[in-house]
Order: structure tokens, then sequence, then C-alpha cells
């Protein structure tokens, strides 16, 4: 029995920005996924408090994504005080859509390659696919494993899938490589742009620029 996917891309989106974007419309079409839900994370367990409060980033997230059928914004994590797993947010969805929907992991190829960091990491795969977006231009994620963590490598080899299909035929458990067009965004350019008083324009949305202007947001780095 096949089932349409449900893809999953966290972030701390400060500022939601193209790269976002472009990682969630390349895995929507290469892996036929039904929507893809925008989770924003309220606290982050792995890295510094974002520069800006839950409530805005959740907000740019909205603007990002009006007019756009297939993206929800899932706000679940915003109104958490204490760090924000992987892990138990996927708990939660998998017990909201039962066993056997497809669920499917969204990370970038840097984020794969520490996923031997997070929480609870072996138990991503009970509960959700994961599918990697390498970028063009770099070095391939297959490449990249020879130095990954042993583990990680372990599992990389046992749950590659050789293609998509494979995410519509069981809820979790593989690994999907997909392709991603090179694009040289990052939040933190975004920030320091902003700081320097430089224009951000065309490296976000038209209304998640606006807001960042009209809050007055990042203007210190």
């Amino acid at each position: 029995m096949s089932f349409s996917p449900i893809g999953i891309l966290g972030g701390t989106f400060d500022p939601i920005h193209h790269g976002h974007l472009r990682i969630a419309q390349e895995a929507l079409e290469q892996c036929n996924l039904a929507q893809v839900r925008f989770i924003p994370c309220g606290t982050p367990p792995h890295r510094a408090a974002p520069r800006t409060s839950a409530k805005q980033r959740l907000e740019m997230v909205l603007l990002a994504l009006h007019g756009h059928p297939d993206f929800v914004v899932d706000a679940r994590e915003v109104a958490r005080t204490d760090p924000c797993y992987t892990v138990d947010t996927l708990t939660a969805l998998r017990a909201e859509f039962g066993p056997q929907k497809p669920l499917c992991l969204i990370l970038g190829g840097d984020a794969f390659l520490q996923l031997h960091t997070w929480h609870e990491w072996k138990r991503l795969f009970a509960l959700a696919h994961i599918v990697v977006l390498q970028r063009a231009g770099g070095l391939p994620l297959g490449n990249a494993m020879n130095n990954a963590d042993a583990m990680l490598k372990a599992e990389y080899r046992a749950r590659l899938a050789p293609g998509a299909g494979v995410l519509h035929e069981a809820p979790s458990g593989a690994i999907f490589v997909a392709d991603m067009p090179a694009l040289e965004i990052s939040a933190t350019d975004i920030r320091r742009r902003c700081a320097e008083r430089k224009s951000i324009r065309y490296l976000l949305p038209d209304a998640v620029t606006h807001f960042i202007h009209t809050h007055q947001l990042y203007l210190t780095c």
C-alpha cells in the first residue's frame, strides 16, 4: 500500500529565506510529498538562542508561506520554553498521523553529517524517513560520508534508498538523497547585511523583508 508522505522542515528561521523555501520545494517535487510542514523552533538545543523572539520568527514564516497551498506552518514548538528536540516533535507527529503515514524529515547535507550528535538520534529512523538535500557543486554526500561518524555511516549504508518511491511504501526508516540547486543564502549573512545597513532584497520574500525593516530587526551583529 502506498501513501503520500508528509515533509517536515524544522529550523530557527532567523529569518526564513529563499534557501529554506527552495529546499522545501525541491523535496516536495522530487519526493512527491503531500505537503511540507515548516516547524519554527522555540528553544533550539544545539545552538545559541535566536536573535528574534519565537513569535517574530513564526510571523515571518507565516508571511513567507502565504499563498503556497503545499506549505503549512506548524507552531507546536513556538510556545515551548524547554529545549525542542526533533525526536519529541516527530513522536507527537507520529501520534497524530498514525503508524502508517510516511513522514519525511528534511535536512541539508551539513545537518545530516551532524545527526549523530542529536538527542536520541537513532530513534528518528523509527519515526520518519530522512530526506537529505545535497547542494549542486558541493561534495556529494556519499563522499562526505567517508569521514563521518562510524555509527552514522553504518546507518547511512544500511538505509540508503535507491529512489523516492521507497518513501511512499513504508512509514519510516529510509534515507533518500535529493539534489538541491546551489543557493548561497544564509540567515547569518542576512543578519550581517541588516547590521551593516546593506540591502537584503531578493534573498528572502518581500513580505519578510518588509517585516524586518518595519520591526527594525537584526540592527546589531
